[in-house]
Formats: C-alpha cells, sequence, structure tokens
C-alpha cells in the first residue's frame, strides 16, 4: 500500500460502537470503504487494556480513526496510546485520525505524542458534545426533570458529534487533510442551565436545574452506582476543563468543512422531535 492510495484500504475504527465511531463507520461504510470495527465485542476484538489484541485488529489495516476510552484524561491514557501509535506504525498503518479533548492537558500531550511520529495525521481536538444531553450521562436527569450538576454559569460551546464524524470522514478518505489539527466546537457557547432550558422550551417540559458541589455530586454518582474511576474523570472534567478556558469559539468546522458549525438548538429541536425527552414532540 502506497502513501497515494492508502485511503482506499481497510480502516480500523477504534470505539465503532461508540458515540462518535459508529458515526464514522456509518460513513465508510455508506461511501463503500471496507470498515474493521475495533471493540471489545467486536469479530476481531480490540482492547485498549489488553495490547495482545492489538496486532489482530491493525492486520491489514491502512487508517484508523482512534477514541480512547473512557477518555485521554484518565492516568495512564497517554502512555497506552503512544505504545499503539508505534503499533500501528510498525504494522504499516499509514494515517491515524485522533479524537482529542480541548482543553485537557493530558489530551494535548496525547497530540503532541502523535505528531512527533512518522505517520500521516489529522487531529480532532473536540469540545463538549451536545449529544451528552441525549446519548450519554445527562438524559435521566433530563428525563426526571431535575439536573444537578457541579457548575454554575461556565459556558461550553457544545459540538455536534455529526460534525466531528463528518470531519473524520473527510480526514480518512482525503489527503487534504493530513497534518492538520482542528480545534471543534459549536458555533456558540452556553451555560448549562441554558442548555437545560432550550430542551424544556422544545419539550414544553419543566427541567429545573441545580447547581451542587463536587462532594455532593460525588455522593449522588456513588448513590447511583457509578464506578469510582468514572467518577474521578467526570469530577476532573468539571472542576479542571469547566473553568472558563473553552468558552472562545474555535473554525475548525469551518477549515475542515467549508461550513459552519451546527448551532444547538438545531441539535435540540431535531432530538426533541424524536420524543427522546418526553413532552412535546413531533
Amino acid at each position: 500500500m502506497t502513501n497515494e492510495n492508502w485511503n482506499q484500504g481497510l480502516t480500523l475504527v477504534i470505539g465503532g460502537t461508540g458515540k462518535t465511531g459508529r458515526r464514522v463507520a456509518d460513513r465508510l461504510v455508506k461511501a463503500g470503504r471496507p470498515v474493521r470495527i475495533g471493540s471489545r465485542g467486536a469479530e476481531q476484538p480490540f482492547d485498549w487494556e489488553n495490547q495482545d489484541t492489538w496486532g489482530q485488529a491493525l492486520q491489514d489495516v491502512t487508517a484508523a480513526y482512534v477514541t480512547y476510552q473512557p477518555d485521554l484524561a484518565v492516568p495512564g491514557a497517554v502512555e497506552t496510546v503512544q505504545a499503539f501509535f508505534a503499533k500501528a506504525i510498525a504494522s504499516g498503518i499509514e494515517k491515524l485520525v485522533l479524537l482529542s479533548g480541548r482543553g485537557e492537558v493530558e489530551a494535548e500531550q496525547a497530540e503532541q505524542a502523535l505528531q512527533a511520529t512518522s505517520v500521516d495525521w489529522t487531529i480532532l481536538r473536540s469540545s463538549w458534545f451536545c449529544q451528552n444531553f441525549s446519548e450519554s450521562f445527562f438524559l435521566d436527569p433530563i428525563l426526571a426533570g431535575q439536573v444537578a450538576l457541579p457548575v454554575e454559569s461556565v459556558a461550553e460551546p457544545f459540538v455536534d458529534i455529526d460534525d466531528i464524524a463528518d470531519i473524520a470522514f473527510a480526514a480518512l478518505t482525503d489527503s487534504g487533510h493530513s497534518r492538520q489539527l482542528y480545534e471543534i466546537t459549536g458555533p456558540r457557547a452556553l451555560s448549562f442551565p441554558e442548555a437545560i432550558n432550550e430542551i424544556a422550551s422544545a419539550t414544553g417540559r419543566k427541567i429545573t436545574f441545580t447547581s451542587v458541589s463536587l462532594d455532593d455530586y460525588r455522593a449522588e454518582l456513588a448513590r447511583q452506582g457509578v464506578p469510582d474511576d468514572y467518577i474521578e474523570l467526570v469530577l476532573y472534567l468539571f472542576s479542571t476543563v469547566l473553568d472558563g478556558r473553552n468558552i472562545p469559539l474555535a473554525d475548525g468546522v469551518q477549515r475542515a468543512l467549508g461550513r459552519p458549525p451546527r448551532n444547538f438548538s438545531d441539535y435540540v429541536k431535531q432530538m426533541a422531535a424524536t420524543g427522546i425527552w418526553g413532552g412535546n414532540h413531533a
């Protein structure tokens, strides 16, 4: 496989059943590209915690979309992805597209590790996902009508995962994104209370937002049976990443796709129409 036709070969989508990965895989499949899903339950399993699974998953692969679970901020993640980069390059891979986190020191260390390699790369440095409100840990509190989070007025420019998937697909199929770092946000920053209010308005439901202390939030997650390591990750993200550093908007979607990013309001309208949040829907 030569540098000119790496994008015609087999693509490994790590986290191919996750929020971004399944959307990237869907786009590749619809475009007729051969795809291997990288997950613990896949036909050819891939497990970040078991390096013995990496070799088979990488066999005959020319490009990969890399998402680290649960987050690049967890202890040991940077060293693990560095080891994966080395294994992938040794196996003959020619393109790596990394999903990174905005405002995370550890994520930037992972980016630097990839940039220091000899392989072609594209980095997607993303803000928080809109879909966290419909596909992740915010959904149950929204359905219950009471959202309590350890954050007040700090704003976040939530990004629609479909924008991330569109950029990842472009980077995996078009050499024009070679060695580009795209910082990806939505078109406006809004606070969590503002986001919840938009969902309440779109559904015609009463959904209250309460700001709680980190200790109270930790206790509530523990009461729900959330694993300790995941609790610590969530608290880290709320206490560190949501300190105002990520409020400024970035132009990654425009640079990569030549169009503006999707608006949070459009996401809310689309999701409310599905009935996922209850209340009024089409």
